[in-house]
């Protein structure tokens, strides 16, 4: 709806913003008035955009059945930013907005994880993805793809597709044959102007190339990735030819010019300001896959001098992003004259009640789902010391993992050999409470949708592993007073690329310098023997190159599943009955300074 004239021009005033606002709404209200604005010919529209939604419908914490909260006061979910949406609409007119997504859409919560796999859509009759569901209600315009898309295999991530009233793009996600587009590379959207001449507004979809390691056993020999830079610099001079006005890239890719797979691709996995300065005809870039905060970052195209907007709302659908393009009639075209953009929070407005209806029933379900009791714990289980001590609660983990892998090796020709494994601290807040052991406690633990694999190892290549892992920590002398907020993610390094390894014992000297603290490595208490053999048990992340570990990704693969390690672990805890550390912890690792114990 267009904004009402007089309530406008009363708040213009009023506030002394009139200047500022005027070419944001005049097209709105030329509109409405059906007259056309006298002089030069302008034209103004937004464009609204989210990205790293991850299951998020609603402001609600499934791991902690409550509402969702936290210390800065955000608030989550696709009901938060439904509302947000409608009052940009209110604001700029519908036919002067846009709204788009820049991918990782269904995975990351129960919600999404129960529509995967309990009651999966890709069943005969299954049923249409919450996240579908609400999107489309919204009323979104297009999405990218995201990495965690192909999560869940193809078959999943096509029917979500078909159950889109929006296109997915992906311009870099190829036939592995024919190098030919497998997914919608753009889509141009047209908007009616006051001036009979409407606005070619062009969108271009980007993913990740990590979907190639991360997503390995579903992709490979199926589909391509190739570089977000080099799609980029092929598609948009494309769109311009095709009378584009306007482009804009929607790109699942940070901003920081890094990259976490070391040499495994020849790509940049964050290329987004790469793109802006490297490829001309781009406007804007909305930004994602970082899962941080960008209001506005001006980044000049080396070779148009032209100045190109990027933004990144926070994920979990915390944040929306405005874009505010201005246009300007011009021998015979529009020529955007100025580009802006920031922020709305989540936070500031209540639930649509359009989508809480909408799906009040998925999400009565997925939470009677999570509270299923499935055990017993004997003790407290906790991750709050877990990144720096050796804690039982992730010693389940590899217990789970060792276990499911013995079982499955024991016929085969490498039944004798001993099984390690590794797990992550993933949450420095995931708790399993004594009493009732319910899989929404379970899930919390084992927060990603990562599957099981069986690698083979040398010693030698284990301890490399270590030296590599333990450069998460920050390198610390023997006599410093030691600050465990301080101690580790050296070099940014996050808590899900540190791993502990459990089947032998070692410490990691915190005084050395990085590549050179594993210290007394022991299997079965005498030293290691760097030309044994050990079966790796290894999430498939880290056995695809995620981390850019050393050596697993190279490794020969002796057996993998589809089963996700989450429902590993509820298993193995349903069939005991009892969770009781007794069965399970062990102490593998420790720090060490100068081989004093820190702790």
């Amino acid at each position: 709806m267009p904004l009402n004239r007089r309530k406008f021009l009363g708040k213009s005033a009023a506030t002394g913003a009139a200047v500022a606002l005027t070419g944001a709404v005049s097209a709105p209200v030329a509109q409405a008035r059906g007259g056309r604005p006298k002089g030069r010919k302008r034209y103004s529209f937004s464009v609204m955009g989210t990205t790293d939604l991850h299951g998020h419908v609603f402001n609600w914490d499934y791991y902690k059945d409550a509402a969702y909260s936290d210390a800065a006061g955000n608030a989550q979910g696709l009901s938060r930013i439904s509302t947000l949406v409608k009052r940009v609409r209110e604001e700029k007119g519908r036919g002067n907005t846009l709204l788009i997504d820049a991918g990782d859409t269904i995975q990351g919560t129960p919600l999404t994880y129960y529509y995967a796999r309990v009651d999966p859509i890709t069943a005969a009759d299954g049923p249409v993805h919450p996240m579908a569901q609400a999107m489309n209600a919204i009323g979104y315009d297009a999405a990218a793809l995201g990495n965690h898309e192909f999560n869940y295999g193809i078959d999943t991530l096509r029917k979500f597709e078909s159950q889109l009233k929006f296109p997915l793009l992906g311009a870099n996600a190829v036939d592995a044959k024919t190098e030919k587009p497998a997914f919608r590379p753009y889509v141009i959207k047209r908007l009616r102007t006051p001036h009979g001449k409407d606005v070619k507004v062009a969108i271009l979809g980007l993913t990740n190339p990590g979907i190639a390691i991360w997503d390995k056993a579903y992709v490979q020999g199926v589909l391509k990735f190739p570089g977000i830079e080099e799609q980029a610099a092929l598609w948009v001079p494309k769109l311009r030819s095709m009378g584009a006005d306007v482009v804009i890239v929607s790109a699942h890719t940070g901003a920081s010019g890094t990259s976490s797979w070391g040499d495994q691709l020849p790509y940049v996995e964050n290329a987004a300001a790469n793109v802006a300065r490297t490829v001309p005809g781009i406007d804007a870039i909305l930004v994602g896959h970082a899962h941080v905060e960008i209001e506005q970052q001006l980044v000049t195209n080396e070779k148009t001098g032209k100045s190109v907007v990027l933004s990144e709302p926070l994920c979990y659908a915390e944040r929306l992003a405005l874009f505010d393009f201005e246009l300007e009639w011009e021998k015979g075209c529009w020529t955007v004259t100025s580009v802006s953009s920031k922020l709305l929070n989540s936070n500031a407005v209540a639930d649509d009640p359009k989508i809480t209806k909408l799906l009040e029933d998925e999400h009565a379900l997925v939470v009677k789902y999570v509270n299923q009791v499935v055990g017993q714990a004997t003790s407290t289980l906790t991750t709050v010391d877990a990144r720096y001590k050796d804690a039982p609660i992730i010693d389940l983990i590899n217990k789970v993992q060792a276990d499911v892998v013995t079982e499955a090796l024991k016929s085969t020709q490498y039944g004798s050999l001993p099984v390690l494994s590794q797990a992550s601290p993933f949450s420095r807040t995931s708790q399993i409470p004594a009493g009732d052991v319910t899989i929404r406690d379970l899930s919390g633990l084992y927060v990603y949708d990562n599957t099981l694999v069986a690698k083979l190892l040398t010693g030698a290549q284990v301890r490399a592993y270590l030296e590599f892992s333990a450069e998460y920590f920050v390198q610390t002398a023997a006599g410093a007073v030691v600050d465990v907020d301080k101690l580790t993610n050296a070099d940014n390094r996050p808590d899900y690329n540190y791993d502990y390894v459990s089947g032998l014992t070692y410490d990691i000297d915190i005084a050395q310098a990085a590549g050179s603290r594993i210290r007394n490595v022991k299997f079965e208490g005498a030293d290691l023997d760097d030309a044994a053999q050990f079966v790796f048990a290894v999430n498939n992340y880290r056995a695809n190159g995620g981390g850019a570990f050393p050596h697993v990704a190279s490794a020969q693969e002796l057996w993998s599943e589809s089963t996700e390690i989450r429902t590993r672990i509820a298993e193995w805890v349903t069939a005991k009955g009892t969770l009781n550390p007794a069965e399970f912890a062990s102490v593998d690792w420790r720090l060490t300074r100068d081989g004093t114990p820190v702790f």
